[in-house]
Parts: structure tokens; sequence; C-alpha cells
């Protein structure tokens, strides 16, 4: 039971400041985590590893020379969100680029992508690789859809180690690929853990057994058996492990023995003590192991077994120094304290050069985001009624959270001397809704609304090429994000031939104003078709029968957003305005004229 504590909301941020305060000869706080405080060489590349707070040592402990260069901190058990995580890497970037490594779970898989995405988009060359290591979450043939447990820990000092010797973004992502391969874990749970403020646990296990494939997040096992002696659990762990060892495995290993919480160091050293036995006995010699908490689950009772099969590179990075305040191997000498640089000069740059025309457009996108609010507060009962006849009816409230923080950051950009290009004022609307929406509804309307906002820039002059631009980002930070593919019966069912229908239009010389209605309409028929299909991705496709006959909330969603901008542009576009203003100008130049 989690008992210290203030306010139970505060927590994860509360326990990340003392963190901090804890460890300044290593971490530096920033907005969605922590970065080294200490000097990095110009050229280095960044590692950002991250997830949900509840796993210390993981992940802000694993922060420092040799290892992460930073770590985006979510809420507890809860993915960061996409503004954290590209706050926490544009820090921590030093100029050779940023690797993002994370455990293959939907809500990381989304934020982190969505930051990936604006990073590249700003010039910052950002890679992923996906730590897959849980073999009790999905077979050997489909090891990409694998949970990252603490195997995250070899995939993390490996790809530090390299990005410390200096080597480039191919080669440090080269390597995390390779040892992430090299690498398989299981866990099992004696009893589940219990959330700041809560009265019970996640999960229990029945007296006198154990839930075998637990995740990290208070996930239960995926099955039950009775409880072992020490030696039988020893056996059970390595020959799971070894059953699964990858095709190009050698006879050198590190073995980490990993506490979730509760279980005492004695208990984990006499486990270790029987694994290493077994090891030897395989014919396997074991290589600078690990044995301790090194990737908890808050108060869980449980332990996990990982294995990394070494080759010659691999147990060179291994056996690298590091020194972070949870994981120390071999000496660093003393790095400098590192100056950390305030707001970003580029964004003030663009903010004191927008454009009369841009201005104008950024107006209309806020102007637009309060239409989409008015939609949202007006049918927000009616989708998340919708929502919970297969999900967890949280569609409305969901897209309510996150089209308020929306509008409100849009307004303060708004604010800004010279107002604010629709890039500026898109960006910041999409990482506001990301951030206080959370979950994957959030990412997604996140990342789309920052890529819409990024195509449109911050341009002299605005034509219906413009908005056939911004159209294209939206849909297709949606779908690569959410691959999501038509049929699957989610919103991507009715923004295909949203997307379609308006690029045709706009090709066959038919006014933006136009062209959108006739995508809107599209858009409501294509959502109201998907009644008929049953989910393939999301929350709702293991109650695929119950949602049959119902459409998608996500589809009807965007289906009433679009109408309702469609309706708005041909409004604005009709009012009666003098011919100087520069809105009229702006906006509906490409509409009038193409």
């Amino acid at each position: 039971m989690t008992q210290i504590f203030d306010n139970p909301a505060d927590f994860a941020d509360e326990a990340l400041d003392g963190f901090v305060a804890a460890n300044h000869g290593y971490v530096a706080r920033v907005d969605g985590g922590v970065v080294r405080s200490t000097e990095v060489p110009a050229g280095q590349v960044a590692l950002v590893v991250g997830g949900g707070s509840g796993h210390y040592p993981a992940f802000a402990g694993l922060v420092g020379p040799g290892l992460a260069a930073g770590s985006a901190c979510g809420n507890m058990f809860a993915s960061p969100a996409a503004g954290q995580v590209y706050r926490v890497a544009k820090a921590a970037n030093a100029g050779g680029g940023v690797l993002l490594s994370y455990g293959n779970y939907a809500g990381d898989v989304l934020h982190f992508g969505q930051a990936q995405l604006r990073l590249n988009a700003e010039g910052i060359e950002t890679r992923t690789v996906l730590v897959t290591d849980d073999i009790a979450s999905a077979p050997a043939e489909q090891i990409g859809k694998r949970r990252g447990i603490a195997g995250d820990l070899t995939v993390f000092k490996i790809a530090g180690a390299a990005a410390e010797a200096g080597l480039s973004l191919d080669d440090v992502e080269r390597l995390a690929v390779k040892t992430n391969h090299r690498t398989r874990s299981l866990g099992v749970a004696f009893g589940g853990c219990t959330l700041p403020g809560a009265d019970a646990p996640l999960f229990t296990v029945p007296a006198g057994q154990m839930s075998l494939g637990l995740g990290i997040h208070g996930e239960p096992g995926i099955s039950e058996h009775p409880m072992p002696t020490a030696s039988e659990l020893a056996a059970l762990l390595v020959s799971r492990l070894l059953e699964d060892k990858p095709e190009d495995a050698g006879t050198r290993v590190v073995a980490i023995v990993n506490g979730l919480g509760t279980v005492k160091y004695d208990e984990l050293f006499l486990l270790f003590g029987k694994i290493e036995k077994l090891l030897d006995a395989a014919g396997l010699t074991v290589v600078e192991p690990e044995c301790g908490e090194l990737v908890t689950s808050l108060d869980m009772s449980g332990l996990s077994l990982t294995l990394l099969w070494l080759d010659a590179e691999l147990e060179q990075y291994w056996a690298a120094p590091a020194d972070t305040p949870a994981f120390r191997k071999g000496n660093l000498a003393p790095r400098a304290r590192r100056e950390l640089t305030g707001p970003d000069e580029a964004a003030a740059e663009e903010l004191e050069h927008t454009t009369a025309a841009a201005a104008a457009v950024g107006r209309l996108a806020a102007d637009l985001l309060g239409q989409v609010q008015h939609v949202i507060i007006e049918h927000e009962e009616e989708l998340g009624n919708l929502d919970a006849i297969a999900g967890d009816g949280d569609h409305g409230i969901g897209m309510r959270r996150g089209v308020d923080a929306a509008v409100a950051a849009a307004r303060h950009a708004l604010e800004q001397e010279g107002g604010a290009s629709p890039s500026r004022v898109l960006t910041a609307a999409g990482e506001a809704w990301s951030e206080r929406a959370g979950g994957t509804s959030g990412a997604l309307w996140g990342s789309a609304v920052i890529a819409a906002g990024l195509a449109l820039g911050n341009r002299d002059s605005y034509s219906g090429g413009d908005a056939a631009a911004a159209a294209t980002a939206f849909v297709d930070a949606i779908t690569e994000l959410g691959k999501a593919e038509a049929g699957d019966k989610t919103m991507v069912d009715a923004l295909l031939p949203f997307r379609e229908t308006f690029l045709n239009e706009l090709d066959a010389g038919t006014s933006v104003a136009d062209s959108l209605a006739a995508a809107a309409a599209a858009a409501q028929t294509a959502a109201d078709r998907t009644a008929d299909l049953r989910p393939l991705k999301g929350r709702a496709r293991p109650l695929a029968e119950k949602s049959l006959g119902h459409p998608d909330p996500g589809a009807v969603s965007f289906a009433l957003i679009s109408e309702r901008i469609a309706q708005h542009i041909k409004a604005e576009l009709a009012r009666p305005e003098p011919a100087t203003s520069d809105k009229a100008q702006a906006a509906g130049q490409g509409a009038q004229n193409d």
C-alpha cells in the first residue's frame, strides 16, 4: 500500500520533484521529466527513455553519463504526453540526433510517436526503438507485439553506452535493435500493487497461487499456478526463456533478476543463486549480472528474470561505465554542470516575424477550434454513451478535455504581439489537446492538429493548395501513428473518405468551402456505415459483437466536427467584409480564386 502523500493526484509530480532534489548532481527538472544536469559533448546522440511513473529506478533513475540523456515521466502507470516527450527530447538534444526508447505499450507508442514526428519536422533527427522482451505477451513469431518489461534496462544500457562512445545515430539505433532482439524476460507475481489513494490493489492472487506473465503496470499474469519452491521457480523461469532464445544466441548471457517492489533482496539473491546454477548447467556463461530492483511496479509482490544473449559487440557496451542515480558501473570522470537553455529562440523569432496573412489564418484556426469545442459540448453525452456500448465510455469526456485545453492554448498563442501563425496556434493547441485528453484519442487528435499547423506554416499568402496540404497532413498523422486502416472501425473510416473527397473536389476546381461541405457529407456517410463493421483495433475489439449495429464514436465525432467546420468556413466567406480585410484575403483568397 502506497501511504505517503498529501494529494494522490499530485503523487507522481511531487515524487519526481523530490527525486531531482535528492539527485542534483545527476539530473535537472524540465517540463515533462528530467535531463542530465552535467555537460554532454556536442554532437552526441541523446538517448531519451520514459514511461509512466511508479517504476523506479526506471525511468528517471537511469539518466546520467553512459546511459540515458533524459527521461519523459508520465503520471502513475500512464504514458507521458507527447508534449512532455518533445520538451524532454528538445532539452536533451546535443546535436547528434535523438533515439527514443520505451516499452511497447499503445499509449507510449502514440505519444512518443507524435513527439518524434514533431522533432523530425523541426530538423532534429529522431528514431525509435521499442522494447519487446516479455515472452508471455505474444508468441515468438509475433515478437513485435510483445510488451517491454525489465528488458528495458539492457536496451537502454547498451544504447546509452554506444551514444557515450560517440557512435552515430545509425549505429546507436542498430545496437539498440540488436539488443532488443536478443533480450527475453518473464515475470511472476504473488500479489498486486495499489495506486496512491486507492483502497485495494489492482489485482489479487489467490492464496497459495502465483500469477505467471505479469506486466509492469499492475496487469495480472496470463495464468495462475500453485506457489512453487525457489528451485521450482528458478527452473520454470530459466526453461521458458531458454525455449524462446533468439536463433543466433551464443553461450554468454547477461542475467537480471528484478524485484517488482516488495520481494526482499535476500529472496532475490537466493533465487539468483539457483538461476545461475541452472544457466551454468545449460552451458551458458553469466556475464556481469544484475540482481535487485531495476524496473518496479510500486508495491507489487513479484519478480522477473531477463536474459540477454551477448555477442562481442554487445558485451563491450554492456560492460562500459555508467553513472546514474540508480545504476552505476565502472568509473567515469566527473562532469561539469550543464547550463540548460531558456525558451526556444527559434520559436520566439518565428513569432516576431509572423506575416499578416499567417496571423489572419492563425485567428481563423483558433475560431475553428472554438467551433469544434461547441460541437463536442453539444454531443459530449451522446458520444460517451456510444463509446460505452463496446468501450469504456470516455470518448465524449476525453474529447471535451482535449478541445477545452486546445482552445485555451490557441487563444493564449494569439495574445502574442503581432499575432500568431497557424503553425504556432495549432502546435500549441495540439500539444495541449494531447496532454489534457490523454489516451489514444488525445494522442491522435493532438498529433493531427500539430501536423496540420506545421503544413500551413507561416506564409505570405494562402490558397486552396495549402488547405489540401493541411488536410493531408492531418490524416497522415493519424494513420501513421494509429496504424489503423479502412474497415478497422475507427475514426480512419471517416477520415479517408473526407480527405479523398476534399482533394478530388479541389482538383475539379470547386471552392474550398464547397469542397469542405462535400467532404463533410462523405465523412458522415462513412461514419454511419461503421455500424456494419466489427472493430479490429482499440478497446472495442474484444466486444465486437456488442459493437455491431452501432457506429464508431471516433468516426462519429470526426464527422460532426467536419460538418461544423465546413459550415463555419462557408459562413465566414459569405460574411460581408471590407475588401482590405486581411482575414478575408488570407482565409478566402484560395477558396474564391481557385
